[in-house]
């Protein structure tokens, strides 16, 4: 029975867990460590809160992650309020209320707990942590490749290699068939088809939206791949004036990132959106090789859902920390120091200096080796000297 106990108290609900050691120290100096790289090129750290009222938490583009938002009832106002599901648009309000007064354009950075109503099968995890940065105020596609480009320095930073960065234009398919005379109904159906992937069903509304437009689209899905190839398919298309403004910027972007890291592997999806939904422009997501879920994803949108009232154009990325602290190289233990008791604090103090981690005794035994091993040392301080256990 007792155990029973023990056991219920430590299930968790689905998607949540403790993160123990060493995963929780390397968590938050990996944190630390994005977080120092992103202010030494000119960003500032905000930190908003972790729960906010449900209409200031999902206005301004936050209603794409109203299905993912715990809410609850503030005892205090009697109004609803969310829990963050995402910080990216947090950002965005603190950008254009509290610091509406900065120069533009604002360089920000962030970290902190998120938390969402369910996982999916590349993240099945519902709480983790962020770590990201944004522009805001900015139209040049230099802003898109700088958060980009620093992004990829700090994660190489930290051993993580492999990466890859795949370009999406979430605003391309809609500048193609906005305008097409089609209902509601077959819109929906065409775009669930593209976000599938699906060409037999796309080249099926030939008779809806004309037999040029449904190749065209096509075209779209096969241009899907390697950035060269990718990009070279897409010249060759056909594009209204709209579209090709979208195209434009995309490319603006590549030429960016590869003109400063030429290594890094590009691929290019034109017809991709999915949970992109409040994004007006290029996008992007980082993978590394052999991990499972993403890194980091991001891209262009606009801090306000009304052009005249605290709307600015935005970009920015988020790095999600659990799936690099998969993607990152495994770290030597660091040495731990036994420290029989009555050592004067003094000498603790010194060995802590030269980078030791102290453990420190707290009753004579009479064998201190053996009380080393088991809090788990790797040394030993014994007559004033340090001894391998």
């Amino acid at each position: 029975m007792i155990m029973s106990k023990v056991s219920d108290k430590a299930l968790l609900p689905a998607g949540m867990c403790d993160v123990l050691p060493p995963d929780a120290e390397r968590e938050a100096s990996t944190t630390e460590q994005i977080i120092a790289h992103f202010l030494q090129s000119g960003y500032e750290r905000v930190k908003p809160p972790l729960i906010e009222f449900e209409e200031s938490l999902l206005s301004n583009g936050g209603g794409a992650m109203s299905g993912q938002t715990f809410r609850l009832m503030d005892p205090i106002s009697q109004r609803m309020m969310g829990v963050r599901a995402d910080m990216t648009l947090q950002i965005a309000r603190i950008a254009t209320t509290r610091l509406k007064k900065m120069p533009r354009p604002i360089r920000l950075c962030y970290s902190g707990e998120v938390l969402r109503v369910r996982g999916n099968q590349m993240r099945p995890e519902r709480q983790f942590g962020q770590v990201g940065s944004e522009i805001i105020g900015s139209h040049d596609p230099k802003a898109d490749a700088e958060v980009i480009l620093m992004a990829i320095e700090a994660l190489r930073s930290l051993g993580i290699k492999d990466l890859s960065v795949d370009l999406a234009l979430p605003t391309l398919v809609p500048a193609i068939i906005n305008n097409l005379d089609i209902d509601n109904e077959t819109s929906v159906a065409l775009r669930a088809a593209l976000d599938r992937k699906d060409e037999a069903t796309i080249l099926s509304f030939s008779n809806k939206i004309t037999k040029k437009t449904t190749e065209q689209l096509t075209a779209l899905l096969r241009a899907t791949g390697p950035d060269k190839a990718s990009l070279n398919q897409l010249n060759k298309l056909n594009f209204s004036e709209v579209a090709k403004l979208e195209l434009s910027s995309l490319k603006k972007v590549h030429e960016n990132v590869t003109n400063s890291i030429p290594d890094l592997k590009l691929t290019v999806d034109p017809i991709e959106s999915r949970g992109l939904e409040y994004h007006t422009g290029v996008t992007f997501t980082i993978f590394s090789k052999g991990v499972r879920g993403e890194l980091g994803q991001g891209g262009r949108y606009l801090t306000g859902e009304n052009e005249k009232i605290n709307c600015e154009p935005a970009t920015g990325i988020t790095l999600f920390l659990d799936s690099l602290l998969r993607a990152m190289p495994t770290t030597d233990k660091k040495k731990r120091l036994y420290i029989p008791p009555d050592v004067e604090i003094s000498q603790i103090r010194k060995y802590q200096s030269q980078g030791w981690v102290t453990v420190a005794g707290f009753k004579t035994t009479d064998n201190a080796k053996i009380e080393a091993e088991r809090l788990l040392c790797s040394h030993i301080l014994l007559d004033g000297s340090v001894q391998q256990v």
